[in-house]
């Protein structure tokens, strides 16, 4: 594709997204659950660990910045105020899709977050369906070796892909390649969608042919549809795309379903989690890391201060809701804390 096409894209993205009403029509789900509050915790909430380790690397807040940007030099500013937040606070993050960079060498500084977060987990990104189109093994450790990542997003993302007026729609035997990726690659693998869920039948698949942790990504934030959408100007394909913004399988739907099918393989849950609640919530259901994306960047186009407040302002809610329900730690927290509305406790 062309390299101007590629960026005039990505700044089209980052403008949608702060100026747009691009929000799916569905929920995230979450506001069905509730916590069992426990009126004698037993614990001291000064001793209330945040901690875990993921792929050789501690994280101190199971907060994802979930994939973004990267680009355009209005991405790479972003992308700066988001790894110092993220180094500042132990956080995880992940760029934005890296093909652009692969295409045009020019564009890789735009991407170079390392240089402002040297400890945190990082992830690389590329869309699953550019195997199809021309990447292999090497452009996948290109983007890897660009950022110095700890590990490689492949994202899936048909619907967007579909409704795009340039869109790469061929997905067929997609699997294989990802599974031969999994095996040739130095650093695990994750899969992820871009914000209408995955299935607990396709994770199944996913995890056979070695994938190492999904991000469920699922309905209830932003649509990707819907950002289409703004960037159509055919009336036809307006129409088209406007009839997907209640699709997909909401966050909390797409966790609770991955999580009791894999207990054991990590899970991170992004989309639609606007809320310090939202991420605690996500927590409980068993999500090793919560994913937020809008919110962050609504947050760091003001500053990087009012960043790192609203961040502290998750982090408090996250601790006070495990010591609310006696939870001392991540795993403790994950373990029959809350309940669905309707349900017997």
């Amino acid at each position: 594709m062309d390299e101007e096409l590629i960026e005039s894209r990505k700044n089209d993205h980052i403008r949608i997204n702060l100026e747009e009403d691009v929000r799916s029509s569905l929920s995230n789900g979450l506001e069905k659950y509730r916590f069992i509050h426990n009126a004698l915790p037993e614990i001291d909430l000064t001793e209330i660990d945040l901690t875990q380790t993921l792929f050789n690397k501690k994280i101190s807040l199971p907060i994802l910045i979930s994939s973004m940007t990267g680009g355009t030099p209005e991405a790479f500013q972003i992308n700066q105020i988001l790894a110092q937040a993220a180094e500042k606070f132990g956080l995880a993050m992940g760029v934005g899709s890296q093909r652009a960079a692969i295409e045009n060498n020019a564009l890789k500084e735009t991407f170079n977050v390392r240089e402002f977060a040297p400890n945190i987990l990082l992830f690389a990104n590329l869309g699953a369906v550019q195997l199809n189109y021309g990447f292999g093994i090497d452009e996948c450790k290109r983007a890897v070796e660009m950022i110095n990542a700890d590990s490689l997003i492949l994202h899936l993302n048909p619907l967007q892909e579909a409704v795009q007026h340039e869109g790469d729609t061929n997905f067929s035997g997609l699997l294989k390649k990802i599974e031969i990726i999994c095996h040739k690659l130095s650093v695990p693998v994750v899969v992820k969608e871009v914000g209408w869920g995955i299935s607990d039948t396709l994770v199944k698949q996913l995890i056979t042919v070695g994938v190492a942790a999904i991000d469920v990504s699922g309905a209830g934030g932003t649509s990707w549809s819907q950002v289409e959408r703004f960037r159509l100007e055919d009336p036809i394909a307006i129409k088209v795309a406007e009839a997907f913004l209640d699709w997909g399988i909401p966050t909390a739907d797409a966790l609770t379903r991955v999580r009791n099918s894999f207990p054991d393989i990590p899970i991170f849950a992004s989309g639609g989690l606007k809320t310090g609640m939202d991420v605690a919530k996500s927590l409980a259901l068993g999500a090793n890391l919560a994913g937020m994306a809008g919110v962050f960047l609504k947050a760091a186009v003001v500053s990087l201060e009012n960043l790192e407040d609203t961040i502290t302002i998750i982090e408090k809610i996250i601790r006070i809701s495990m010591f609310a329900t006696g939870s001392k730690d991540l795993i403790s927290f994950s373990t029959g804390r809350i309940f669905k509305t309707g349900e017997t406790i």
